[in-house]
């Protein structure tokens, strides 16, 4: 297999802008490179990676799994200059972080990742909760971070926050609703549609407090814990929700798939970031986590 650094470079851009055109202005290179780019990887991959529509491109599931690898590569060569540049490789303590459900599968993972490579010798304690414990831990001097949704913070005389994830909010609907062909959707159009409730890291509160905002109630008639349930649930047609698009996936575990639209309206974002207590005198490991979100979110 005969695939390049830039190549993969090419693919991330695409990916994340979700439109040739766009990644090739995001790398600075012509639309007709990028293009070829990404058909050299699909004939060498023997994988479709997008789905080409008038719109733009979306990744298949092929292409997700893909974007996963691609990532890990860069981050590893990124790794690896950190490791000729520094020599905090020798760092050695630990450190005890507080998580809510999504963060720990939507944005947590490939932070983790990266942070036990480069600091192999720092052990890193987890404790997942929900939003309010962990704020709870956090006062209390239980925890020396938490990487959670702070967008619904409740203690913030205490707590110091910074927001490393700002995540846009969009309807989910089947590919086959009458309103998947409707450019400007607008929240008017789903007021009378049975809503599917996420029952967890308080995203419920979110569909409630969009459509309170302005003044359409939802009808919710499906409430679960379950993201793929939620997935299932609006790819078979059950109903429609609005989540960030952090945990969005084009598919159900059945392989029904899921469009997601931004209605007209300006909706709340869901931020993802790291808090901890105020006044608090970091750790060396608490610093070294930190920096590598940072470097993980440019």
């Amino acid at each position: 297999m005969n695939i390049t650094f830039r190549q993969i470079r090419y693919f991330i851009a695409v990916a994340e802008a979700r439109s040739v055109s766009a990644g090739s202005t995001a790398v600075g290179i012509s639309q007709s490179a990028v293009t070829d780019a990404i058909r050299t990887l699909e004939i060498e991959t023997g994988v479709k990676l997008f789905y080409r529509h008038p719109k733009g491109v979306t990744l298949t599931r092929e292409g997700h799994k893909f974007l996963r690898h691609a990532r890990s590569i860069i981050n590893a060569v990124a790794d690896l200059a950190d490791g000729v540049t520094h020599d905090q490789v020798a760092a050695t303590g630990t450190i005890k972080i507080g998580v809510t459900p999504v963060v720990t599968g939507y944005f947590l993972s490939d932070v983790l990742s990266r942070f036990r490579r480069i600091f192999p010798q720092i052990t890193v304690n987890l404790v997942e909760d929900k939003r309010d414990y962990i704020e709870h831990l956090l006062v209390n001097g239980e925890l020396d971070l938490g990487v959670m949704i702070v967008s619904n913070l409740e203690q913030r005389a205490a707590i110091d926050y910074e927001v490393m994830l700002r995540s846009e909010c969009r309807a989910w609907l089947a590919p086959w609703h009458p309103l998947s062909e409707v450019d400007m959707l607008s929240l008017a159009d789903l007021e009378n549609e049975p809503v599917i409730a996420l029952s967890l890291d308080e995203m419920d509160g979110l569909i409630e407090g969009i459509w309170s905002k302005f003044d359409h109630p939802p009808q919710v008639n499906y409430r679960t814990s379950s993201m793929e349930g939620v997935r299932s649930l609006v790819g078979t047609g059950a109903g429609i929700t609005i989540l960030p698009d952090l945990v969005y996936r084009p598919w159900s575990l059945d392989g029904d798939r899921i469009i997601a639209k931004r209605p007209r309206e300006s909706l709340p974002t869901v931020d993802i970031g790291i808090a901890w207590r105020r006044l608090t005198r970091h750790s060396e490991p608490a610093t070294l986590f930190m920096e590598t979100v940072h470097e993980q979110r440019r």
